[in-house]
């Protein structure tokens, strides 16, 4: 094991003037540690980023949301085993996430890869101040194309929401695709607004969306599960249905699990946002794990209710799956209610989440634009990088992310199907993202080349950046079981990306293919070619802004 001394002769030094403005502030001196500036305000504390967690990952509304895809490819038992492992699947994930707390991902990557795997999957300069020097450990092109992806559906999905919910009130209307795109971009607009002129309320936002959080959830349970007809545990838990038309009941299953996927994607928001959280090295961790713990078990009682609360099951696929309300859930709350004002006002509680939402997806979003082309890994780098001097927001980022948002929901004016398959997109991208540092992080936990919190050397000291040591954070999980979580993680991440690809149903056309594959692959080939022809004569991993 390395001395102190020894690793100090390894790392580079910060120069002492690094942090005359704030010589007291621990996060800032964190920060100056990884060689980054402060730049950012910090608004956010723990409630404030648990409500932005958990408004982002939205996991009982997601279920709600996503409750067809489930069901049609897996059924009620497949729905409840599927969000189980998925569940399962995603704490590891972001356990493993919150290891990372201190390591660049081109730091984990062997030294002949580094740049371009940090190109790929990237390191990530908005949060290089959580734990020891923490960083983002997923944050490039794939990570963007995942939230870019996320965005856009959460605003899209928000609209064809109010579709439903004016179908609802007047049976005699009829969605149309230019409607869903442009109730996609009001929704846009909103979350610019709270994201741009509104900022310095965005933390207070959040806060107070966690509390509807929680309180919707409760007034939508109490009165579904009162009024409405109960099935039994046997069709509950053991009856599987494959309406995809797949080869087997276990395809089936795998293909549905993109709808419990979609409803989890979205803890890691709060590592995004990490230079505007205080006191980041314990915040963010902590917020991630509760944010996932409390959705799973909100998300899980909401799907127990729903699928109690269906009536008779060889009526759903007719009666509720087939419904002109456009989401079932509506389709339940109205079976259970037999009231429209009554289905209006519960519904609108899930709307107003969805649209609070997409506020939490947008700020995330441009903060990983922003700082992706802060460390040069995008093109125009030099404007998205800009940060509004009153406001400390990078407001170029917003603009962009939002921009693409909204040619994204142009999509469905052709065709609300194809725009589904963004849904995919978001769980590929992600997943890809996640995939490639949390292999590299088992394969350096396995060397043992990652050294203990406890041999952190000086202060002065450059840690967990370009030719810097690697230090494990302030969260760690011991040797064995973390390893364990790592595979866990990795080969439930496996599953996911390929079923991820497949189609919902056979047989496959122009119109029921799922173009993810097309999408990212078309991604991941045009970055490759821009690392190629530009971006490698710039792109130098993360950029190293204060003095040595």
């Amino acid at each position: 094991m390395a001395t102190k001394s020894e690793l100090q002769n390894k790392s580079p030094t910060v120069a002492a003037q690094r942090n005359d403005e704030h010589p007291w502030d621990p996060d800032v001196n964190q920060l100056a540690r990884v060689g980054k500036k402060p730049v950012l305000k910090r608004n956010f504390g723990f409630l404030s980023l648990l409500g932005f967690s958990c408004t982002v990952l939205v996991t009982w509304e997601g279920t709600l949301l996503t409750f067809q895809l489930a069901y049609a490819n897996g059924g009620p038992a497949g729905a409840i085993y599927g969000f189980l492992l998925v569940w399962t699947g995603m704490l590891c994930t972001y356990i493993s996430i919150s290891e990372l707390a201190s390591i660049w991902v081109s730091m984990l990557a062997p030294e002949s890869s580094q740049r371009f795997l940090s190109y790929i999957t990237g390191p990530s300069s908005d949060c290089a101040d959580r734990g020891d020097g923490a960083a983002d450990p997923n944050l490039g092109w794939l990570t963007i194309t995942g939230w870019q992806a996320a965005c856009a559906s959460g605003a899209y999905n928000s609209g064809l929401f109010i579709q439903g919910l004016i179908a609802l009130c007047n049976p005699n209307h009829v969605p149309k695709g230019w409607q869903n795109t442009l109730l996609a971009w009001a929704i846009l607009a909103f979350a610019v607004f709270i994201n741009t002129i509104a900022s310095t309320a965005l933390a207070k936002f959040e806060a107070l969306i966690l509390i509807l959080h929680i309180v919707g959830f409760v007034a939508i349970l109490i009165p579904l599960t009162y009024l409405a007809p109960h099935g039994n545990a046997q069709e509950v838990f053991r009856t599987f249905i494959n309406a995809g038309g797949w080869n087997s009941q276990t395809y089936s299953f795998f293909v549905g699990l993109v709808g419990p996927v979609y409803a989890f994607v979205g803890a890691d928001s709060a590592v995004h946002m990490a230079e505007e959280i205080k006191n980041a090295a314990t915040v963010i961790p902590r917020a991630i794990l509760f944010s996932v713990g409390m959705n799973g078990v909100l998300g899980f009682s909401m799907l127990i209710a729903i699928l109690f609360c269906l009536g008779d099951p060889s009526q759903v696929p007719t009666t509720v799956l087939q419904t002109s309300l456009g989401f079932p859930f509506i389709q339940v709350f109205l079976d259970a209610t037999t009231s429209v004002p009554g289905t209006a006002i519960m519904a609108s509680i899930v709307l107003v989440l969805g649209v609070s939402s997409t506020v939490g997806l947008l700020a995330s979003s441009s903060r990983m634009f922003w700082s992706f082309a802060r460390d040069r890994g995008l093109p125009m780098w030099q404007i998205v990088s800009k940060v509004d001097n009153k406001t400390s927001i990078p407001v170029n980022a917003v603009m962009v992310t939002t921009t693409i948002s909204a040619l994204l929901a142009l999509i469905g004016i052709g065709s609300s199907l194809a725009f589904n398959d963004i849904i995919s997109i978001t769980v590929v991208g992600l997943y890809a993202s996640y995939l490639v540092p949390l292999t590299l992080l088992l394969w350096r936990r396995t060397r043992g080349s990652i050294h203990s919190a406890s041999e952190t050397p000086f202060e002065s000291t450059v840690v967990n950046a370009p030719n810097a040591t690697l230090f494990w954070g302030p969260f760690q999980m011991p040797r064995l079981l973390g390893g364990t979580i790592n595979l866990i993680a990795i080969v439930y991440m496996i599953i996911v990306f390929l079923f991820a690809f497949w189609p919902p149903a056979l047989p496959v056309g122009p119109a029921s293919m799922n173009y993810a594959c097309l999408v990212f692959g078309a991604t991941v080939l045009l970055s490759v070619i821009w690392y190629v022809v530009y971006a490698r004569r710039i792109y130098r991993g993360p950029v190293i802004e204060i003095e040595r």
